[in-house]
């Protein structure tokens, strides 16, 4: 945990924000995997652990506006507890590292919440993503389950957002450790990627890396052949000379910060001149990316100045072809680079998404568009100092979506479809950072990971990292 005060003095900010009322945060319980004693890796909920920092299962915390006071409920292990999971201090002393000097069983909870409910206080929450939540702040506010999350408080989402969209020094440092570890996994994975070698052998290599660190992964490693799929969890494949690896990996740390990071890297240990040409591009396209990011500018506008990089690069090998200005803002560059360019990262590895996706990554000066690829954008909002997000463009080779515009003769003005067929087979590079929004510009974090063609393959070759 960080220090008490840290934690006070976001309490003491979110009651600022909000004015007034109630503020409930329901921490996570565990979750059963098959059966009710056969638990997934427990993760607290973020809101929870930004707010009161314990990391452990069967806690709320409760924020009491006017009154200026804070509270947590929970219940100290019994016995039965003690020969199973170990002993744990008594959550009064466990609060106190949170700056809580108030706490309570659980049984409180409800006769606390519903007391000020029927007063017709409000009472703030977040909008639960787990069923469980839900029906717990159902039993607590005595309403009918299926209205809970439509009644989560905007005004609450929002202040919560402003808090944990700007990151301290010492979050920063915490996604920075994260980054040091995934920098580990990815050189072990460049050292072992070979011929003849399962994808699943190197994820066991590299996860086997994070949770010896004591970082789980944050999410689900994503490591295949197939990278034009672009949450592939399959790792079944055997590599073979000539194919291409999309990594894309991230930990967390003991404190909950994420990191993500992609490379891709060849199979072989040596691109081929086509994939060279591909990742020449995607590199370009990152790069300008980067040198755009800056307090002030939309987001939306640095992943289309992206796009627009890509798609010229794109017409100069002959795949696209016309005015790339109106390519781009007809959409038609989306048959490559159909996602976003980015989202927020702290917490969360796509931080605050549970809140929602246009509360986090828009703002009243953009909307979300209705464009193919566009509306996929997470992250469209105006920059601020402190923001941390990822920098992730891509160049894909998608079948299906090939064989559909094509059909339709969709963008044929800007797309040579003839010569899209000779990538039919390509599948898909990706190239993603972390990055810091500063005052005057943006810095990547954490130590560099290898990213440019001569550094890859001087590492696939045995070469320093």
């Amino acid at each position: 945990m960080f220090k008490p005060e840290t934690y006070v003095e976001r309490r003491t900010r979110l009651k600022q924000l909000v004015g007034s009322g109630l503020l409930v945060f329901p921490g996570n319980d565990e979750a059963p995997m098959n059966y009710p004693a056969n638990h997934y890796p427990f993760r607290q909920d973020s809101s929870f652990l930004y707010f009161f920092g314990l990391d452990s299962p069967g806690l709320t915390g409760v924020i009491d506006v006017e009154a200026d006071a804070d509270m947590i409920f929970g219940d100290d292990v019994t016995l039965e507890d003690v020969i199973w999971v170990g002993d744990i201090p008594k959550l009064k002393d466990r609060a106190l590292e949170a700056g809580v000097g108030k706490t309570a069983p659980l049984a409180k909870l409800a006769d606390s919440i519903g007391r000020d409910a029927r007063k017709k206080r409000r009472v703030h929450y977040l909008p639960p993503y787990r069923s469980e939540t839900g029906e717990k702040l159902s039993e607590w506010l005595g309403v009918p389950a299926g209205t809970v999350r439509k009644a989560a408080s905007e005004e609450l989402i929002r202040a919560v957002v402003a808090q944990r969209s700007t990151k301290s020094d010492e979050e920063i440092a915490e996604i920075e450790k994260a980054l040091d570890v995934t920098r580990e996994m990815f050189l072990a994975a460049m050292k072992t990627a070979r011929p003849g070698i399962t994808e699943r052998e190197i994820i066991g290599q590299v996860e086997g890396i994070a949770l010896s660190r004591g970082c789980p992964t944050a999410f689900p490693t994503i490591l295949t052949l197939n990278g034009h799929v672009f949450h592939n969890l399959f790792h079944g494949n055997t590599l073979e000379k000539g194919k291409l690896l999309v990594m894309d990996a991230g930990v967390s740390t003991p404190l909950g910060y994420a990191s993500d990071i992609t490379r891709t890297i060849p199979a072989g240990g040596k691109l081929t001149p086509k994939q060279r040409s591909i990742y020449e591009i995607v590199l370009a396209g990152q790069a300008h990316a980067l040198g755009l990011i800056r307090p002030g500018v939309k987001h939306k506008d640095i992943h289309l100045a992206a796009a627009w990089v890509m798609a010229q690069a794109l017409k100069d090998l002959g795949l696209m072809r016309g005015d790339i200005d109106d390519a781009v803002e007809a959409g038609a560059h989306a048959l490559f680079f159909p996602h976003g360019l980015g989202h927020m990262l702290g917490l969360d590895v796509h931080d605050m998404e549970g809140l929602g996706e246009n509360f986090v990554g828009y703002d009243e000066t953009v909307e979300r568009s209705e464009q193919f690829g566009l509306a996929y954008l997470r992250m469209a909002r105006r920059l601020e100092t402190g923001f941390v997000l990822t920098c992730e463009p891509g160049i894909y080779f998608i079948p299906a979506l090939i064989d559909r515009w094509k059909k339709e003769a969709r963008f044929a003005d800007f797309i040579d479809y003839d010569k899209v067929e000779a990538y039919r087979d390509f599948t898909g590079i990706r190239i993603e950072d972390d990055v810091l929004v500063t005052t005057k510009g943006s810095r990547v974090l954490g130590k560099p990971i290898p990213k440019a063609v001569k550094d890859i393959e001087r590492i696939m070759a045995g070469g320093k990292s």
